[in-house]
């Protein structure tokens, strides 16, 4: 079966059937990048990264940035101890 007669039948353009993503090369530089600060700054979520990284000169919106910070299994949290630290009794 061709190519074209399979996407077709499938309502697929055949642009969209031979596309291949690059992700891999453009955010591995900010990957590395997020990791130093993230093990730096551990209790710095994405949005404060996003911003030194910003300050830093790197461009990368929030978007990216959060993905990355999932991916790489950054959003744990921490610990609190199982106290409430900021309530008065």
């Amino acid at each position: 079966m061709s190519e074209r007669h399979a996407c077709r039948l499938m309502g697929l353009g055949r642009s969209t059937h031979r596309y291949r993503a690059q992700k891999t090369e453009r955010d591995s530089e900010l990957r590395t990048r997020l990791k130093e600060l993230a093990f730096r700054r551990m209790r710095f979520g994405y949005r404060r990264l996003t911003a030194m990284l910003l300050r830093e000169g790197v461009a990368a919106n929030h978007k990216r940035v959060y993905r990355l910070y999932r991916e790489e299994g950054l959003a744990g949290g921490f610990d609190s101890g199982g106290g409430s630290a900021g309530m008065a009794r």
